[in-house]
């Protein structure tokens, strides 16, 4: 992992490119992250943070990751694959020279937060041509003002969980404001600014609807058992910055006009109150918005996958590069097992009937060939510089 030469992006692309090839276009981009436990302080960005994954601050090195799903959202068994990795490298490995040195940190890894390293995973699935039409993450990047106008930019359909607290504008509002006159000046001094629409909290504005906007939704079964929760929704803009700041302070962001939704439990069972936004049009059915926001449960899968059956946080290195070739050899195994539950009568994945094998039933010889193949790619793509076959 640490003394060859070959370059985990270059497999990671190679591996795109050929499932690109069988996947369904106008896919949907999962984005996460997942929190890897470790002993110590010297593998690479190990430090007690925040994960997910244990639900807790730990000790642990934390992998944002990218996942292609084709838009299937009520089939239980999209296509779907990784797309690829990158470690977040916390603020106090990034600016200590010493440490990075020692675990071979490349020169040019600045830090970057898990939504900036998450947006840089969109620009990379839009290089390598992954067919998605969509993006889609938790409140961790959805509560990011940055991340939303990332996208927003990018002119990209997204759908993100966010809190309770996190800010909106509702559309009436923001468009008086727009035609709002600013105020005359009062004397001498600085004439005064204009102001924004009034900010509002996302829990507040769905509570103040009518309890009758509120409608049942069941959107997938599972293990025989339908999914179903209540919900509603309200055309708002995500924004930040309230009205004692003028609309030019750097503070004050109105994004495009979207979907505010709220879900909670039916009455009489048991679950907790979410919401989300996504930028998407006004005639958007609920049960579309619903569909979406319930869509990242393969990255989700795939990360407990990975885990229990390639080796995802089995890793015991110590450097940044043998680490990156570690997650992109999970991905490739993943990838190949994934690939197997598509239907051998169906090879292109698109819309699949019938039972898929799950990944136990892969006979373990095939993922040796599949190996032996990646060490050939590796020798002709000149990604090993001296290769020595043993006999074992």
């Amino acid at each position: 992992m640490t003394d060859a030469a070959w370059d985990p992006q270059a497999l990671d692309q190679h591996r795109v490119t050929a499932l690109v090839a069988q996947s369904p276009p106008h896919g949907l981009l999962l984005l996460d992250d997942t929190g890897l436990p470790k002993q110590g302080r010297s593998s690479v960005g190990v430090a007690r943070q925040y994960s997910g994954t244990l639900g807790k601050v730990a000790n642990c090195q934390v992998v944002v990751s990218a996942h292609y799903v084709a838009d299937e959202p009520t089939s239980s068994t999209p296509v779907h694959w990784p797309l690829t990795a990158h470690l977040y490298l916390p603020e106090t490995w990034a600016a200590d020279h010493a440490r990075r040195a020692k675990v071979r940190v490349p020169t040019d890894v600045t830090f970057q937060t898990k939504p900036e390293l998450a947006l840089a995973l969109v620009e990379q699935a839009r290089t390598w041509g992954v067919p998605f039409a969509t993006v889609v993450a938790d409140a961790g990047s959805g509560d990011n003002p940055t991340f939303l106008q990332g996208l927003d930019d990018r002119q990209i359909a997204y759908v993100v969980g966010v809190s309770s607290t996190f800010g909106m504008r509702l559309p009436d509002e923001v468009h008086a404001a727009a035609l709002r006159s600013p105020p005359r000046p009062r004397g001498r001094g600085q004439p005064l600014k204009p102001r924004p629409a009034p900010l509002y909290e996302a829990k507040a504005v769905l509570d103040a609807l009518p309890e009758d906007r509120w409608q049942t939704i069941t959107w997938r079964e599972r293990d025989d058992v339908a999914l179903r929760k209540q919900f509603r929704a309200v055309r708002a803009h995500w924004a930040t910055g309230g009205a004692q700041f003028s609309t030019s302070h750097h503070r004050v962001c109105t994004g495009p006009e979207g979907w505010r939704l709220g879900e909670r439990p039916v009455p009489g069972e048991r679950g907790e109150v979410k919401w989300s936004y996504r930028n998407l049009p006004a005639d958007t059915p609920l049960r579309r918005l619903v569909e979406l926001a319930h869509s990242r449960w393969p990255i989700e899968q795939f990360y407990e996958d990975a885990k229990g059956e390639c080796g995802l946080d089995h890793y015991q290195g110590r450097r940044w590069d043998g680490l990156h070739r570690h997650l992109a050899l999970v991905m490739l195994a993943y990838s190949f097992l994934a690939r197997q539950r598509w239907t051998p009568a169906n090879p292109a994945g698109f819309s699949p009937s019938g039972e898929r094998p799950s990944f136990p039933a892969v006979h373990r010889q095939v993922l040796l060939w599949l190996f032996q193949d990646v060490v050939l790619w590796l020798i002709a793509t000149n990604q090993i510089a001296h290769f020595r076959p043993r006999r074992i």
